[in-house]
């Protein structure tokens, strides 16, 4: 495997898409080639201010490859990094290295695959989706997405269109704190459970699982896959913290 490149590059527009959570999108350097569901480093360059956690994050890439910008988003906290993106305008240099990472969709497409996704890990998914469904592959894909309430909740929309131009990719949307939201919800509600897989798969053994989302959840679902007896080399993880 070769290691990661170092590219420069500019931020083109920034844009809420949840409470709390913000979307960047970055001129896509020239030569910059990615796998949907990998990562980039986002190094600001001499920023106005920094602390102890520097001035790098790493990101998943939340855009897919036929799209024109590289976007990541992120929950926003109170850091100078954090701190400095948020504010910045259209312009801003930054140097990116990548991609990295593993997390990218199985090339065959015998067998279904399972995301599951809490918060702000939903970003690899965004890009592995929309790939494919520009790409009408022939994977059969279901994503379960669990967020606290709708307002919490990034590229909800985005994923209900999916469904309309994928006939192959099955989304279920569910909230575990929905009494705290001011907005209707018709969807699901509660963590995802055991029952709640088999009300929607075809059958808990069999595809392959992606799970991302922060750590307390990734290692829920995988107990919740361990006892439905999925075999661990059938599940993928990406954990996110402090992000």
């Amino acid at each position: 495997m070769t290691d990661p490149a170092s590219f420069r590059s500019q931020l083109v527009r920034s844009e809420v898409v949840a409470e709390g959570t913000m979307a960047f999108h970055f001129v896509k350097p020239e030569g910059f080639e990615f796998r949907p569901g990998q990562a980039i480093d986002v190094t600001l360059i001499d920023p106005p201010e920094t602390d102890g956690e520097g001035n790098t994050r790493t990101f998943s890439i939340a855009s897919a490859p036929f799209e024109g910008d590289l976007m990541v988003a992120t929950r926003m906290r109170d850091t100078a990094f954090k701190r400095v993106l948020g504010k910045a305008s259209a312009g801003l240099n930054v140097k990116i290295d990548g991609p990295s990472g593993s997390l990218v969709l199985r090339r065959r497409t015998d067998r279904p695959v399972v995301f599951l996704a809490g918060g702000i890990g939903i970003t690899p998914f965004r890009s592995i989706i929309r790939q494919a469904t520009k790409e009408k592959t022939a994977h059969q894909l279901w994503l379960f997405y669990s967020n606290r309430r709708p307002e919490d909740a990034p590229f909800l929309d985005l994923f209900v269109g999916c469904t309309k131009d994928n006939p192959r990719f099955h989304f279920i949307a569910t909230m575990t704190q929905i009494e705290k939201s001011q907005r209707n919800w018709t969807g699901g509600t509660g963590f995802v459970t055991r029952s709640m897989l088999a009300q929607y798969l075809p059958a808990i053994q069999g595809p392959v699982y992606y799970l991302a989302g922060p750590p307390a959840m990734v290692a829920a679902m995988r107990h919740v896959l361990a006892d439905a007896e999925v075999d661990e080399d059938d599940i993928r993880t990406e954990e996110f913290s402090g992000y």
